[in-house]
């Protein structure tokens, strides 16, 4: 009896390890989908953060080589699908969508969304429009079709990769946005000496990234700009919003660099968030990290103006490079420099990237209280309206 206790437990641990999935669950799952898709005239997908947990990544991007769909990500999806992909149509974030992209996702007839958050903050206050019946919900082990059934015990890279070899080709979504895209323009260019602006920063950002980087975004404005990064193949990109901890970035910074030490950490930090966590800075040159870190001082929580201002969101101006060097008090390598100008800016880029370039960096960039992204103007407004909505009633 003993013995056979042990077998049972033995195959429950092995079953949990396994993760396998019912097999009549995922035929029928894929069949439902495959029907749905198929009726659809301009279906499109959508890549969620959970594709990392569920290590569907590659199997999300043989779903769309197969069906020819226009392909996009939730911000916190931003990385974990190769934007260089013929389909890619950027980032679906409701009304601060990359350009054009919201609108081919919210007009679709049929909207796959392969392991979504949908939170206050990715929904940018409720305020998405989507709706249930158009969409087909797959989580890491249960996929939604629309208003009807739902299939448990279906791993998603299975289902996906199930379903790339039933769907018909239908590229008509991705057609549609390639004759509504329009470019991006360029940042308006600065006088000389002109106090540096953030649109102005990120454009010189774009010609640093490579295979060979990293991105981190820090909880902040730099949601929002570094959202319009356009990233080579291979380059590395973290983002977190599930619960838009401010100060997150400094240790995601040390530990990313300590992980994946073939790629050089590009940080983009707010003032108020980098008071948060300053002290693993240290730990950064103790192991000899080569991060480049921007910190943006704009004198204050530039997010929570946005969503609720008052004088709380005014912080005490600190010399950031001079803590910094303090923290590094001649031992390992280290360099520091503020930054007020373009014409600096680029004298710091090429000093990080050249004759600084086994070092950590770490670049001051002054910028004005209210230089924000027109994103974070229209983010914060919609999700000040949700946050600040009467409680439902009982």
């Amino acid at each position: 009896m003993f013995c056979n206790f042990l077998g049972v437990k033995f195959i429950y641990l092995f079953v949990l390890v396994c993760r396998l999935s019912n097999h009549l669950g995922l035929k029928a799952a894929v069949e439902a989908a495959a029907e749905f898709f198929d009726k659809a005239v301009k279906p499109v997908m959508v890549g969620g953060p959970k594709l990392r947990v569920a290590h569907a990544g590659d199997a999300f991007v043989e779903l769309a080589d197969a069906s020819g769909y226009a392909l996009a990500v939730m911000p916190s999806a931003k990385g974990l699908v190769p934007e260089h992909h013929p389909h890619f149509i950027g980032t679906y974030w409701g009304a601060v969508s990359t350009a054009f992209c919201a609108e081919i996702v919210e007009s679709a007839d049929a909207y796959l969304f392969a392991g979504p958050i949908f939170n206050d903050y990715s929904s940018v206050g409720y305020s998405l429009l989507l709706k249930k019946e158009k969409a087909i919900v797959v989580q890491p082990d249960r996929v939604t079709i629309a208003n009807g059934p739902s299939f448990g015990c279906v791993l998603m890279k299975d289902f996906l990769r199930a379903l790339a070899k039933r769907l018909k080709h239908n590229k008509t979504a991705h057609e549609n946005y390639s004759r509504i895209f329009v470019p991006n323009g360029h940042p308006l260019k600065s006088a000389p000496k002109e106090p540096l602006r953030v649109n102005v920063l990120f454009h010189h950002i774009q010609n640093m990234l490579s295979s060979e980087t990293a991105v981190i975004a820090e909880t902040g404005d730099s949601w929002f700009n570094c959202q319009k990064l356009k990233l080579p193949a291979g380059c590395g990109y973290e983002f977190q919003m599930q619960y838009g901890s401010i100060g997150w970035s400094v240790g995601a910074t040390l530990g990313y660099a300590q992980a994946v030490t073939e790629k050089r950490v590009i940080a983009f930090i707010g003032d108020g968030s980098f008071q948060v966590t300053v002290q693993d800075v240290s730990t950064m040159i103790r192991n000899g990290q080569k991060n480049i870190i921007f910190l943006i001082n704009n004198g204050g929580y530039t997010i929570e103006v946005e969503i609720h201002d008052g004088p709380y969101n005014v912080i005490k101006n600190w010399n950031y490079t001079g803590l910094v060097d303090a923290i590094h008090n001649g031992e390992g390598k280290c360099w520091t420099t503020k930054v007020r100008c373009e014409e600096e800016l680029i004298e710091a880029i090429e000093t990080a990237t050249g004759a600084k370039k086994d070092s950590l960096c770490f670049i001051e960039v002054i910028a004005h209280k209210d230089d924000t992204s027109k994103e974070l103007l229209e983010w914060g407004s919609r999700v000040s309206a949700a946050n600040s909505r009467p409680p439902n009633p009982q």
